[in-house]
């Protein structure tokens, strides 16, 4: 009961937080539109509080904002490779069974599939239905072209499940997927050679795990609600309405459909599938939803969302230590759901004709490329470019608009992020219900 008590503290002072960092953001906003992104006044308190001090002609500045903000996702980064190469290898060993392991392995891309496919119908329906009556044509001009070069074949993300070098992939964050494919082949091994509790790899897994639980504790509880307000204030703050002018449509309907998805998709899921209070679900999931948006980074919020779920929804903790995971870096339900409305939007705004068949074509390929794209902030936007060039909206025009989009999406990946993690508890929740594996005392506390 006192861990509930505490967690729910903690979950108020972030929405506290959330709330003051984007009223302050956009009273910066707002003094920023009426004196001037050149005003001296403005230069000051950008230059103080809000200022990328890595940014080229930043040597001046302290951007305290910006370094307070930094640490704190960093030191969430730092945690990373290690939770979830040990939680996966921990949550392996103990499945004795490979029946088990191989009806949980197929629960878990099952749910992943169904969350994504639903919200890429929606996406795909509504996005079409606005494009058809012309919500998306504007006339953006005054952006950088950018040559979107970090597209390329969707496939690549296969090829690159395997890792040419166990180093390479350990040392960089951005690795992920490569890192589950690793776990799982370690876990499997342990398990086919009866490795048990007693061994030495699993208690080092173990004793990893513990140390990242204490440290993971101190850094949210003291020090996440000054820096969500931080992030959020700095977001909102470095923001001009010259940006976000031609693309209010795509902003609004955007954000409108992945709030549709995340307050009512997901409760009916839990609801209609899992016989669950919805409500409780939301009240429990809120402050993943609220850290997910805060950070802009799954893999930041990844270790909340798995502390929630055992200890806040009840789901066994090697279903989460299995799922959540590898939803991380393959269920991305927010990004592509926001890739598929963007697209439509840089068609709309290019001029492109779009027909069912390249409809579908959109939808796959969002399916496709959102499960290869980093956890971490803004790559949404940049993989988006993927789909663009596998339906061919490459003109000149349609450049344009991705720059655009590139340019204020920070926002939306914000409301994306909370759409990835809490479609991974979703998915957890169902896999642990339907093996039994689900604490309903808990859950319902």
């Amino acid at each position: 009961m006192a861990k509930m008590n505490e967690n729910n503290k903690l979950a108020v002072r972030m929405l506290v937080a959330m709330i003051l960092g984007i009223v302050f953001g956009l009273v910066c906003m707002a003094y920023r539109e009426s004196v001037g992104a050149s005003s001296e006044t403005w230069k000051l308190i950008n230059s103080i509080l809000f200022q990328d001090i890595t940014a080229k002609g930043a040597n001046q500045a302290i951007g305290l904002f910006y370094i307070g903000g930094q640490l704190f996702i960093r030191s969430l980064q730092l945690i990373i490779v290690p939770m979830v190469f040990t939680s996966i290898v921990m949550a392996l060993c103990e499945i004795r069974e490979a029946s088990t392991l191989g009806r949980v392995a197929g629960k878990t891309i099952a749910w992943f599939l169904m969350t994504s496919c639903v919200g890429l119908l929606l996406a795909g329906a509504v996005g079409y239905f606005f494009y058809s009556t012309g919500a998306f044509t504007s006339e953006i001009s005054g952006l950088q072209v950018h040559t979107g070069k970090a597209g390329g074949n969707p496939l690549i993300v296969i090829l690159n499940i395997i890792p040419a070098n166990i180093g390479a992939a350990m040392s960089v964050n951005n690795a992920v997927l490569s890192i589950v494919f690793l776990a799982i082949g370690v876990g499997l091994s342990m398990n086919f050679l009866k490795l048990d509790k007693d061994s030495s790899v699993y208690r080092l897994c173990q004793e990893v795990s513990n140390i990242i639980v204490v440290f993971l504790n101190y850094v949210v509880k003291k020090f996440g609600p000054v820096a969500i307000f931080m992030l959020l204030s700095r977001t909102f703050a470095t923001y001009g309405i010259s940006y976000l002018r031609p693309a209010v449509a795509y902003v609004v309907i955007c954000v409108a459909l992945l709030l549709l998805y995340l307050f009512i998709g997901y409760p009916t899921m839990v609801a209609a599938l899992m016989r669950l209070n919805p409500f409780t679900f939301v009240r429990k999931i809120f402050r993943v939803m609220v850290f997910g948006f805060s950070t802009s980074s799954s893999a930041a919020t990844l270790p909340l969302n798995i502390d929630t779920n055992v200890n806040g929804l009840g789901v066994n903790r090697q279903i989460a230590s299995f799922v959540l995971p590898l939803g991380m870096t393959i269920n991305m339900d927010g990004t592509a759901i926001m890739q598929v409305i963007a697209t439509f939007f840089i068609a709309g705004s290019a001029g492109f004709e779009i027909n069912f068949v390249q409809i579908v074509v959109i939808m796959v390929l969002a399916l496709i490329a959102s499960a290869g794209t980093p956890a971490a902030p803004g790559a949404g936007a940049i993989i988006l470019f993927t789909i663009l060039s596998g339906v061919g909206i490459t003109n000149d025009a349609a450049l344009v608009a991705y720059s655009l989009i590139l340019a204020i999406n920070r926002p939306i990946e914000m409301l994306v992020t909370s759409l990835n993690c809490v479609g991974d508890s979703v998915a957890a929740l169902g896999v642990a219900r339907s093996e039994g594996k689900l604490d309903e005392s808990i859950y319902n506390n």
